[in-house]
């Protein structure tokens, strides 16, 4: 019981429900998923794009635990200015620090869900927002397998 407590936390749980500020939009013109291999979570996440090609609308569907749930309403929470080239070395940061070769990354808020990283079963929904956000900005060359 002290794992869960310790993982899940009330700020864990209400970044989990913050979700529900960023509604799914199918109108939005940029469209990515992610699922995780090692629990099965998904994500359906849709972004709009400013003149100079830097985020300026989310809109995100989970189907996650509620780690997944928070590290996704993280994402949205910061990314609106950022550019695919962010979004891209947030993404890369995220992992290394996951596989415990870094720091944890500059994005505002991840220190809401650091305990995760002692739990690799977590770490693939962590980086489903990122994933699939890049997934709908860039080339499917640049994905991470």
């Amino acid at each position: 019981m002290a794992g869960a407590a310790t993982l899940y936390t009330p700020d864990v749980l209400a970044l989990a429900t913050g979700l529900a500020e960023f509604a799914w939009d199918p109108a939005l013109p940029l469209q990515g998923e992610a699922r995780s291999k090692s629990c099965g979570s998904t994500i359906a996440l849709g972004l709009g794009l400013d003149a100079a090609g830097r985020i300026d609308r989310i809109g995100l569907r989970s189907q996650a635990c509620a780690i997944g749930q928070a590290a996704a309403a993280i994402f949205a929470r910061a990314a609106i200015g950022r550019s695919a080239d962010d979004i891209r070395a947030a993404d890369e940061a995220i992992a290394v620090w996951l596989a415990g070769e870094g720091d944890l990354p500059d994005w505002p808020g991840l220190d809401a869900i650091s305990a995760a990283r002692d739990y690799p079963a977590r770490h693939g929904a962590i980086r489903l927002a990122w994933q699939a956000a890049r997934s709908s900005l860039l080339p499917t060359g640049d994905m991470p397998r």
